[in-house]
């Protein structure tokens, strides 16, 4: 193991936050030399908005968990990379059921981090973001 914070997790030897636990998380895999992710989460009834789909605030929630994860693999355990801006774009209403999740780092650099994340339905683009994180120990 090379001490990458992802290993961890994936081995489950940190805990899922409750928050990537209420999102349905699950890791599909992860690739620690293009720094990416890949995963799903579950579009739950209890997500949908009065016309019956996914609130923009629970798919923001899981691009932020896709660009996050994809951080730990840049991460050595021990460290963390919270968020400092995020910037997001729907680009079509998502139903109840799966939601896929990529993630990845764009642009590392020695604090700050940049990355981006699509969520697909279907295997159609439903969401975007952009996003900056600063690594910390």
């Amino acid at each position: 193991m090379s001490g990458r914070l992802i290993e961890a997790i994936a081995a489950g030897k940190v805990p899922t936050p409750e928050c990537a636990r209420t999102l349905g998380i699950d890791i599909l895999g992860y690739d620690l030399g293009t720094h990416s992710v890949e995963l799903t989460f579950e579009g739950k009834p209890e997500f949908a908005n009065p016309i019956g789909i996914v609130q923009g605030g629970f798919l923001s929630a899981m691009l932020d968990d896709c660009m996050g994860l994809a951080s730990t693999t840049f991460l050595a355990v021990g460290e963390f990379a919270p968020t400092l801006s995020i910037n997001v774009q729907f680009h079509r209403p998502v139903k109840i059921g799966k939601v896929r999740g990529t993630g990845r780092v764009t642009k590392p650099g020695r604090d700050i981090l940049h990355l981006a994340g699509e969520l697909f339905q279907d295997d159609k683009l439903v969401a975007s973001a952009t996003a900056m994180v600063r690594k910390m120990a």
